[in-house]
């Protein structure tokens, strides 16, 4: 018997831009027995006191960076034992920077964040990033599209979510795409990625625990994500 599936949501009053709230909500379709925890900014995170199945945080906005580190810098030696537990995290947009050294702003100010993994987010906010990447995780191709007023720099070459095959890493003119540790993965790919990527989903389900995954309308987003792959293959978007 399945232990109980257990996926936490932090901060969906403003971890929410760019539609990616829709991953939270496929996976209530992909697992309709399943327990879903949100957390907000005034309460105590569920994942103190419980090991959920999933920890997921989503894009947000800069200012709202800021509230959630501060939110998160009482809890950081437990999101760490969390990490190192193999607890499976996916963060996506810029949520993952919330977990980095630090964020540098354009007049040169920093902003320290929870130093969990020893990377630096620079901010051009008059230089929105918009492309689409398209790139390997094992043997598994993984497609979305970034939009960000960031890059992260630092090595992580022998941690990362995928290797790029078209559009750009961490940063311009690197290959490697996100930040992993364990089942810890923080991209800045939007999609939602899990509608947008069901073999990707397949394989968070296994991590959570869940022994036969069964897909919400398998047959239509596989469909959409064979196409998808079909013309990220044939063209290379430009950075808008």
């Amino acid at each position: 018997m399945e232990e109980k599936i257990i996926i936490e949501e932090l901060f969906p009053e403003i971890a929410n831009l760019y539609g990616d709230t829709g991953n939270v909500r496929y996976l209530k379709k992909c697992l309709p027995d399943a327990e879903f925890v949100k957390d907000y900014l005034n309460e105590e995170p569920f994942f103190n006191k419980t090991k959920p199945s999933l920890i997921y945080m989503g894009p947000m906005s800069e200012h709202a960076q800021e509230l959630v580190i501060d939110r998160l810098m009482p809890y950081k030696e437990r999101l760490k034992e969390l990490i190192d537990d193999g607890i499976v995290f996916l963060l996506t947009g810029n949520a993952a920077e919330v977990f980095y050294k630090e964020i540098e702003n354009e007049d040169g100010s920093k902003i320290p964040c929870l130093n969990i993994f020893d990377f630096t987010a620079k901010r051009k906010m008059f230089n929105r990033y918009n492309r689409h990447v398209m790139g390997k995780m094992d043997d598994i191709t993984i497609v979305g599209y970034k939009n960000q007023f960031t890059h992260s720099y630092g090595d992580n070459s022998k941690g990362y979510f995928f290797k790029v095959e078209r559009g750009d890493g961490l940063y311009p003119g690197n290959e490697f795409e996100g930040v992993r540790k364990n089942n810890f993965i923080g991209t800045y790919l939007l999609g939602p990625i899990l509608i947008q990527n069901p073999y990707f989903t397949e394989y968070i389900l296994k991590l959570m625990g869940v022994r036969e995954p069964k897909l919400a309308f398998k047959d239509t987003i596989v469909a959409a994500y064979e196409r998808r792959l079909s013309e990220y293959k044939e063209f290379d978007f430009p950075i808008i």
